[in-house]
């Protein structure tokens, strides 16, 4: 099965762990991954009514990601844009309407893929991660993709993780796409009422599905007072299949970012992984 990586731009920029951990945990089990050149889906552009933009920067990618048998990216909000956007900016363009289409209905956000696609378990990889978890449920992945029970099904196929129920867990985190550039002081007031919820699990790892959601909340963590670490939910699948792997307390290698700190950014074009590497 040749599967695609569309990374997106913020795992491109800031978070580059987030594309390796998705190609390794791929790799285990027995996709081949390629990455290929690839550049921004359009949504800032389409959220912000550039309809033109977002048609330039969505054809590019549907020329570059063609030819796989499947699309899998670490973000809910990108795969709803391809799945759902795309073949709509297309609807009137003979030449690309069809290969939109078709883009659309191999894309899948990465738990979607494990999940429907591949049936994964990861049982049968050892999978063990010991720790309490909250899980973030992102406004795109949840309501748009309609992807609710499948990346708490793969967390509770992890031997370890304690699960921890979130109140109100249907609430955006406030980051909302644009909503947090146009809108800061409500973006920081929805953060904040998310934080709280957050914190009363007593939980020692935030996990998420999409890099927005979790850069805004760590963010904010870092300005409050601290929280929960932050992982997104391809990394600690990752940690928990890798073979040999300690404890996550243990080392460097298996010890997430500290909450609300922000990587410096690598450059746009660096690529996820190693071609073998992973295994």
């Amino acid at each position: 099965m040749r599967v695609a990586l569309f990374a997106t731009c913020l795992v491109d920029i800031f978070f580059p762990e987030v594309g390796e951990s998705t190609v390794r945990l791929l790799r285990r089990l027995g996709c081949e991954v390629a990455y290929p050149p690839q550049g921004c889906c359009g949504q800032p552009a389409w959220n912000a009514g550039h309809r033109e933009a977002a048609a330039a920067m969505a054809e590019g990618l549907i020329r570059s990601l063609g030819g796989y048998d499947y699309v899998v990216t670490p973000s809910g909000s990108c795969a709803a844009m391809i799945r759902h956007h795309y073949p709509e900016l297309f609807a009137h363009r003979p030449d690309l309407a069809e290969e939109a289409r078709a883009l659309a209905a191999r894309t899948y956000e990465l738990s979607e893929f494990l999940v429907r696609v591949l049936g994964a378990d990861l049982r049968a990889l050892g999978a063990r991660f010991p720790g309490t978890v909250v899980y973030h449920r992102s406004c795109h992945l949840t309501r748009e993709l309609g992807v609710r029970e499948e990346p708490l099904a793969l967390l509770d196929q992890v031997e370890g993780v304690e699960r921890r129920e979130l109140e109100r867990a249907d609430l955006c985190c406030g980051f909302g796409g644009t909503v947090s550039v146009k809108l800061p002081a409500v973006a920081v007031a929805m953060a904040d009422d998310k934080l709280a919820d957050v914190r009363a699990t007593g939980a020692e790892y935030l996990v998420g599905s999409d890099c927005s959601c979790l850069m805004h909340l760590a963010g904010r963590m870092q300005r409050t007072g601290g929280g929960p670490r932050v992982l997104h939910l391809a990394q600690l699948l990752e940690m928990a299949t890798r073979p040999g792997a300690a404890s996550p307390a243990s080392g460097e290698a298996m010890g997430p970012r500290a909450a609300g700190s922000v990587p410096t950014a690598p450059g746009p074009g660096a690529a996820p992984v190693r071609e073998g590497d992973g295994r």
